[in-house]
């Protein structure tokens, strides 16, 4: 199906708004203020009804890592550890895909929720730090969640990353494995793999792309280098048998979407079942946006059978 139209016309409204600067830098600002306020228009009368929030910190090894805790009213049935994405440098806990999704997951799945404010990738932090913190964050989650139901461990794009390298640890490592892995857009692969050619022709309808030169800077921020990149940095290039179930959400028009098709394959390879659901119409990130947008609440439904399946 084509680009939903909540996309369209964000990616035009972006575009007129950019117009108006004279720099790039000035360009790229009103674009992303257009974007900001059309998403938080489109999330009016959204809220967190039926979720107690509690903001906590734990000790971790390169110090505190912040916490959001989400618990539906009444009993839950099990819980989560959600990572937030942002390309590794971006991000926090207030974003859709780290609240909004997070106060979701525990309405429809009926679990307990936390959300990890892992270090961003800047000039002093790097790789391993986002996953020392992730794994940290799961150990915690693990003794403390208040429940003998599945604990699922997941994340968006580069969060799905570091949810990923955070499972890989615990099961070279020991400790308490996840039940099951919510993947949404993983980005899994350095170098990105290509798409096919009629994929290719039918993202000419985004305006805006994971360019090569992009994820290579994206991949520089986070480990420092683009060769010789650890294979649990981007953990596609890591051995992945013996990892729990795992469910994939793949937006259909998304250069990663080629990352998370090949992990699926990889992990059928070596025997890991893994269900993947294809967002149609949908754009990477589509998991920060509002659930009263169909494929968004798809999705969203998607993970939390997932964790009781």
């Amino acid at each position: 199906m084509p680009v939903d139209e909540y996309f369209t016309k964000m990616f035009r409204g972006i575009e007129t708004a950019s117009a108006q600067g004279e720099t790039d830098e000035e360009k790229a600002g009103l674009g992303w203020a257009f974007a900001d306020a059309y998403s938080k228009k489109a999330l009016a009368g959204w809220d967190a009804a039926g979720v107690a929030i509690e903001n906590i910190a734990i000790d971790g090894p390169h110090g505190p890592i912040p916490l959001r805790l989400y618990r539906p009213e009444g009993p839950f049935t099990g819980a989560v550890l959600w990572c937030h994405g942002g390309g590794f440098r971006h991000g926090d806990l207030d974003m859709f895909e780290g609240h909004g999704v997070s106060v979701e997951l525990a309405r429809r799945a009926g679990v307990a929720v936390a959300s990890v404010d892992y270090r961003l990738a800047d000039d002093t932090v790097k790789y391993p730090v986002p996953i020392d913190d992730v794994h940290a964050a799961w150990n915690w989650w693990t003794d403390n969640a208040g429940t003998d139901g599945p604990i699922g461990l997941g994340g968006a794009s580069a969060g799905a990353a570091l949810a990923l390298s955070a499972a890989l640890r615990t099961r070279d490592t020991g400790g308490r494995a996840a039940d099951v892995l919510l993947l949404a857009y993983p980005f899994a692969h350095y170098p990105n793999p290509t798409l096919s050619p009629a994929m290719s022709a039918e993202m000419a309808a985004v305006p805006f792309r994971f360019e090569a030169e992009g994820v290579d800077e994206m991949v520089r921020n986070y480990v420092g280098r683009i060769s010789d990149v650890p294979r649990d940095a981007l953990p596609g290039a890591a051995r992945l048998d013996g990892l729990p179930r795992t469910r994939i959400v793949v937006s259909e028009y998304d250069d990663l979407r080629a990352s998370a098709d090949l992990l699926e394959r990889q992990l059928n390879e070596v025997g890991v079942e893994v269900e993947s659901y294809l967002a149609k119409g949908m754009t990477h990130g589509h998991l920060n946006h509002p659930p009263s947008i169909a494929e968004v609440a798809n999705s969203l439904d998607f993970f939390a059978k997932g964790l009781h399946a």
